[in-house]
């Protein structure tokens, strides 16, 4: 792992100076996501029998925060297109194999809303829908399309993979925030998806060994999230002490490094987020030595990793208020990072799985009360 860290550090100068470009262009150009898979990114995750790196979930989001910290889009782009080997996982092994043959660096790109209709044919599915928020989805290997089986089975949801060729682009990504996510809406109407390249996220029976795909999908994948919102409080702190450095606010004759209440904020701020990065490590760690056991994994457990990553996000996101509030108007401005970084962060609290009555659910499994845990 510490090649990868090596190398995306490597990267960050060039990632950082191509903020604009990225926002711009609505999706990571094309010689960027390569300039990632050649640092390792996508193998991050992937079985060593397969070519990859096989790291440890903590050292994996070590690398998501550390580019996210370059560039919000760019860090969540690559947190989706990682999750290839803990997606692809829950396949038979045959698929799994043949997926990984021509080596690891696989990117996926997808849903979790099942906003699709599968119904059963000889061998597998007939497949129609459209899927919003399908991050990466222009250089992806396979799409994940989450479907509702037709035929009254139970539960009645699947996944289905499918690759970039049955499936066609709609341009929907006009947004406010990780605008640079290429986060487009996907169609596909009426593909065959063979059986073996379908599985149930509900009862998921892993078609590969290992730790990754013992931790609940929605705890792997809720920790991620939190590391790329971390990553960008980081990066918000960054871009706030650069410019205190020079700026001089208006009717003062000193720079804002200088004023007291600025001191005040920006030191409570980084403690802020030193806790934040402690609880998260301290989550990650005890999911994945527990994942490493083969312990089973509680509803109080899977309650408390929800928790912690949606607090964990929340809170990043109120770090990178106070900086862009400390920068003043300069804040403002298109070509001050600052302002990418609130409504990038802001982009992560509004996603499903941290919402703020994760709480609430959180709460109920916590006191025994009745609770529907299908999405712990």
């Amino acid at each position: 792992m510490d090649d990868t860290l090596d190398a995306v550090r490597a990267l960050v100068p060039e990632i950082v100076g191509r903020g604009d470009e990225i926002e711009q262009a609505r999706r990571i150009p094309t010689d960027l996501v390569e300039a990632l898979v050649e640092a390792g990114c996508f193998r991050s995750l992937v079985p060593r029998s397969h070519g990859g790196s096989e790291v440890g979930v903590p050292d994996h989001l070590q690398m998501l925060s550390e580019l996210a910290a370059a560039d919000g889009s760019v860090g969540w782009t690559a947190m989706i297109g990682c999750l290839a080997p803990l997606i692809l996982g829950f396949l038979p092994r045959p698929t799994f194999d043949a997926m990984y043959a021509a080596g690891p660096d696989v990117i996926v790109a997808g849903t979790f809303n099942p906003k699709g209709v599968a119904t059963p044919v000889d061998g597998g599915f007939r497949v129609s829908g459209q899927w919003p928020f399908a991050s990466g989805c222009q250089h992806a290997d396979w799409i994940i399309a989450h479907c509702f089986v037709d035929d009254g089975r139970q539960p009645p949801l699947r996944m289905m993979v499918l690759p970039p060729d049955e499936v066609e682009i709609k341009d929907t990504w006009w947004v406010s925030g990780l605008c640079g996510t290429g986060s487009h809406d996907f169609l596909v109407d009426g593909a065959f998806v063979p059986d073996d390249h379908s599985f149930s996220i509900l009862e998921p029976q892993p078609g590969v060994e290992g730790p990754l795909w013992r931790i609940p999908e929605l705890s792997s994948t809720t920790l991620m999230t939190a590391a790329v919102a971390v990553g960008i409080a980081q990066g918000a702190l960054d871009d706030i002490v650069a410019l205190a450095t020079d700026k001089v606010p208006a009717f003062t004759d000193s720079t804002l490094a200088t004023n007291p209440l600025f001191q005040n904020q920006l030191g409570e701020a980084d403690a802020t987020l030193r806790a934040v990065e402690a609880a998260l490590d301290a989550e990650a760690e005890e999911a994945w030595a527990v994942g490493t056991t083969g312990s089973p994994f509680s509803d109080e457990h899977r309650a408390r990793v929800r928790g912690t990553t949606t607090w964990v996000t929340r809170t990043a996101a109120s770090i990178v208020d106070v900086a862009y509030s400390a920068g003043g108007g300069s804040s403002l401005y298109a070509s001050n990072p600052l302002q990418r970084r609130l409504r990038d962060v802001r982009a992560l609290t509004q996603h499903f799985s941290m919402k703020p009555d994760v709480f609430t659910l959180v709460g109920a499994v916590l006191t025994g009360q009745a609770a529907d845990t299908s999405f712990l």
